[in-house]
């Protein structure tokens, strides 16, 4: 529950689930507004947690993925319900 409660975890894996797989950029474009600092501590938590899977190709340049994990794709359907609630209300997803 740490780790959730913390800004923008709960987005992040919202986010990593509808766009799999996604790469940083695509993450960071997702929010905005978020620090890259703070968006990169958010995705090495959720991938020390095991709910983000995070792949690194031998590529130039670098490319790196990130997927749910089989906890993470968990974690996102108990969400659903929350998202739906938060739809009914203001007509968007909470970001």
């Amino acid at each position: 529950m740490d780790l959730l409660g913390r800004r923008y975890a709960i987005q992040v894996v919202c986010v990593v689930g509808a766009l799999e797989p996604v790469r940083y950029g695509e993450i960071e474009t997702a929010f905005g507004e978020v620090s890259s600092s703070t968006l990169s501590t958010r995705l090495t938590e959720l991938t020390g947690a095991g709910l983000l899977a995070r792949e690194q190709y031998d590529e130039i340049p670098p490319r790196v993925e990130y997927r749910l994990t089989d906890d993470g794709t968990e974690l996102a359907a108990r969400l659903e319900p929350l998202l739906e609630w938060v739809r009914e209300r203001d007509g968007t997803v909470a970001r």
